[in-house]
């Protein structure tokens, strides 16, 4: 097995990436599955155009990962940006990566 990390660049528009933010406050779903490792939300600093945050999901195996994508789950939680009319969303667009993670170092003990 290798450990992936998914992650989701969306761009915001300015002023709103705190309200996008609020809405990974609270575990969801994905929490849930199988070989789910744990998420991050990043926030991009200094960003003149737009803001800018990297959902980041990291898994045991790319096949879990796989399954929760495939899953009725994300396709709910994903979903929701369909919900607004285009001129209404904060969000101006996203794209999804994927890694292998290679190194990983934890602190000592």
């Amino acid at each position: 097995m290798k450990m992936m990390t998914a992650v989701n660049t969306i761009q915001i528009k300015k002023g709103k990436v705190d309200d996008i933010i609020a809405r990974f406050a609270v575990p969801k779903s994905v929490h849930t599955f199988e070989g789910f490792v744990l998420m991050e939300v990043l926030k991009k600093e200094n960003s003149p155009e737009y803001d800018e945050i990297k959902v980041c999901t990291t898994w045991e195996d790319r096949s879990y990962f796989d399954k929760w994508l495939e899953s009725r789950a994300a396709q709910k939680a994903h979903g929701q940006k369909n919900e607004q009319k285009p001129e209404e969303s904060p969000i101006l667009g996203s794209e999804l990566t994927t890694f292998e993670v290679t190194i990983q170092h934890k602190p000592a003990k």
